[in-house]
């Protein structure tokens, strides 16, 4: 009907460009219109007697012929630029991936596709075009027809397939590419230097959306955040994103080989496609712990691969180490050191100093540690991965040993908590040291009686509420419960003011209102934290001895002190799990005594497959004299890799570290297996092309030759012999004429 009406293709108007061919200037056109417009304005004010509305409908009818004759005597025509029929190339790209053979019904999304280009598209393409077609996974190879198309593919990597199209650009004169997916990209090909690449070749992409946008009987895990790395008997925290379209209700499952560790109930609403859920996971002993993240299948779901996600964390064996410092004996550090005593995952050493110098040590490893109480040098302090100072003088220590404390904070990546005392905080005068420039907030000036009897409830905050330091239930509604019946402290330290980067963990409630009793922030590589009471001792004493709260509480505090330290030697993986990809990338830090980068180390490593036998492998500096060793491993068969590193200092051993990986094998092309559309409109924009539905292939077939690459020749079409023109004039006067007989005669 368009083509009947406007003589050419739609897609002519919308590419070309209007002009007048007569030659004859713009302005006379526009001299002549005004004119005739006087005229008529003028011819049409002698009957003023017939009223205004009437005359001016008159006006606007008899002004829009004349300036409709006047164009069409100034010649309209429209330039395009339009392929040579016959002499370019149309690449056709299919995509033929595991997640292309799910549909609705009988047909899958590959068989809808090659019907509905076979019903509607390539006879018409081939009129024009040389067409030649292609099927893309992980690989891109050329097919004869539809009926060639290989095994569904393990990957879909469109950015691969359309580059490897383009280059062909340079030999043949290819004018376009349809892209026919499900957009379902997997393979990390389509970052926007990619796609901006891909746009320098100047070649329109259009790409035609196959397969359903949403999924209303499928629930998918679309994103799993767990620790690589956590401490035995540790508390972990995971994040899952489960994605879903609709309301529905399931059951997360968590499985460390085939041993149930931790279940929730699962409530997605309607008004949500992603909703996020935190569970809780024990890290249990050290070892490595396979674990699996599984969700229960919606009645009659079909693809429930994607129910399930894994994860392979790793519990070192070898334990934190915790520094507590004290200037005085107290029935806090009585208590305290009970606390963390039974922690297996810590072992805690500590020094009170009994007169001016002489010290009591606890938890040493031999009788030279620590005999001059807090160590002077960097290599001997940088051993710990925590520091508690309690009741402890600032004057007592070094300038050299002030600054070291920072530099533990600092470059370390320690963790150093402040305890309320006697001589604790400004009391004890740590608002004038190096140390100060880490703690969260800043402390008061020194006064005598800084540190006071005064009865406060603790209590947790939003951020306590979400942080492992102060959960003692995993429901809220409980936790904040368990707090509420702790027994008060018997005394406060005033913290100061908050510095900008500090978090508030717990307040204290009392009647004079709410003060910041427990506050961290991050410093450098590590964190400081600061409580602002000597007497949590209390909830051990007025408490039933079965009640684990006060043990709970040091414990969750201290490994939140020590887990962020980072060790001498570290090997860490990109990923846990890699799903259907080989190429497993590993990155190694070498650090020497002092914690500085160590830029000329030996990095070898030893990868131990699961069912293969085990080689060696080398790792190369990152280039950045960062300390940091990069390598990348094949990791060709499935199942469970143990790779183990060791760093040498020229024949000095620096230190170790292990790590493992998990390599599937058929699940990744069923997670984000609806069409996603967003990403084939990216790569249609980025191009020059369009986005398409499968079932508006036909106009798309008009649409492709009016492309600007390959060859192309520049037609001029004539704009004043279209049968909408004379139906228009037809129109007008028409018009005029049943106005003036049903006006009268005018």
């Amino acid at each position: 009907m368009f083509e009947l009406l406007f003589h050419h293709p739609q897609w002519a108007y919308r590419t070309g460009t209007f002009a007048f061919a007569s030659g004859w200037p713009l302005w006379l056109l526009f001299v002549l219109i005004a004119a005739g417009a006087l005229g008529i304005g003028l011819t049409l004010m002698r009957r003023r007697f017939v009223g205004f509305g009437k005359l001016a409908v008159l006006f606007v009818v008899q002004t829009t012929l004349l300036a409709l004759v006047l164009c069409l005597v100034w010649r309209p025509v429209l330039h395009v630029e339009r392929v040579r029929d016959r002499e370019n190339v149309l690449a056709v790209a299919i995509d033929a991936s595991a997640s292309m053979a799910y549909g609705e019904a009988e047909e899958s999304r590959l068989q809808q596709a090659a019907a509905a280009l076979q019903a509607d598209a390539l006879p018409a393409w081939k009129k024009t075009f040389d067409v030649q077609l292609f099927s893309f996974a992980a690989q891109t190879q050329p097919i004869d027809s539809f009926d060639a198309l290989p095994a569904p593919g393990p990957q879909t990597r469109i950015g691969d397939a359309l580059e490897q199209l383009l280059q062909t650009a340079a030999s043949v004169p290819l004018a376009g590419i349809v892209l026919v997916s499900d957009g379902a990209e997997n393979g990390g090909t389509l970052s926007e230097e990619r796609l901006a690449e891909l746009a320098s070749y100047g070649v329109p992409i259009h790409t035609v959306g196959v397969g359903p946008e949403k999924n209303p009987n499928d629930l998918e895990i679309d994103q799993l955040h767990v620790p690589q790395t956590a401490a035995a008997g540790a508390t972990i925290t995971a994040e899952v994103a489960v994605r879903h379209d609709g309301a529905a209700q399931s059951r997360l499952r968590v499985y460390d080989h085939d041993r149930l560790l931790a279940a929730q109930e699962l409530s997605m609403p309607a008004t949500a496609e992603l909703s996020s859920f935190s569970i809780d996971l024990p890290a249990g002993d050290p070892g490595t712990h396979d674990l699996r993240f599984e969700i229960d299948a919606l009645d009659g779901e079909r693809n429930v691969i994607n129910n399930v996600r894994r994860h392979v964390l790793n519990v070192p064996a070898s334990r934190r180490r915790v520094l507590y410092l004290e200037g005085e004996p107290r029935w806090e550090y009585k208590f305290l050191r009970r606390a963390l005593e039974g922690e297996r995952a810590l072992r805690l050493t500590s020094v009170v100093r009994t007169t001016p110098n002489k010290f009591f040590r606890q938890g040493v490893e031999s009788g030279a540690e620590l005999t001059d109480g807090l160590p002077k040098q960097a290599a001997e302090l940088f051993e710990y991965d925590a520091l508690i100072i309690g009741s402890y003088d600032a004057s007592s220590l070094s300038t050299q040993q002030h600054q070291l404390l920072r530099e533990f904070v600092d470059t370390r990546g320690g963790g150093v908590l402040l305890l309320a005392a006697r001589s604790g905080l400004s009391a004890g005068g740590w608002n004038d040291t190096a140390l100060a420039q880490a703690l969260p907030t800043h402390l008061p000036a020194k006064q005598a009686q800084s540190f006071v009897q005064r009865s406060a409830q603790a209590v947790p905050t939003v951020y306590g509420m979400e942080s492992a330091v102060a959960r003692f239930a995993a429901d809220p509604k409980q936790n904040a419960e368990q707090w509420h019946s702790l027994p008060p402290v018997a005394d406060y330290q005033a913290l100061g003011r908050l510095k900008p980067g500090s978090i508030v963990l717990l307040e204290a409630a009392s009647e004079r209102g709410r003060a910041p009793l427990l506050v961290w922030q991050r410093y450098g590589r590590g964190a400081t934290y600061v409580l602002g009471t000597g007497s949590t001792l209390r909830w051990q004493m007025q408490l039933p001895p079965d009640d684990q709260r006060h043990e709970m509480f040091w414990r969750q505090l201290a490994h939140a002190l020590a887990d962020n330290a980072r060790a001498r030697t570290t090997l860490t993986s990109e990923h846990t799990v890699y799903d259907d990809e080989r190429r497993v990338s590993l990155e190694a830090e070498v650090l020497d005594e002092r914690f500085e980068p160590i830029n000329d180390a030996r990095v070898e490593l030893l990868v131990a497959p699961e069912l293969d036998p085990a080689y060696p492998l080398q790792m190369q500096p990152s280039g950045n004299n960062d300390g940091r060793y990069v390598a990348n491993l094949d990791a060709p068969s499935t199942g469970l890799y143990r790779i183990d590193m060791n760093a040498f200092d020229g024949n000095t051993e620096v230190g170790s570290a292990s790590t493992y990986v998990r390599r599937n094998d058929g699940t990744l092309e069923h997670f984000g297996a609806r069409q996603n559309r967003p990403v084939l409109e990216r790569i249609a924009a980025m191009t020059g092309g369009r986005y398409w539905r499968l079932e508006d292939l036909r106009e798309l077939a008009a649409a492709i030759p009016y492309s600007k690459a390959g060859i192309v020749e520049r037609q001029t079409l004539d704009l004043w012999n279209l049968p909408i023109v004379f139906i228009t004039l037809l129109a007008l006067k028409l018009g005029e004429w049943l106005m003036r007989l049903r006006w009268g005669r005018l």
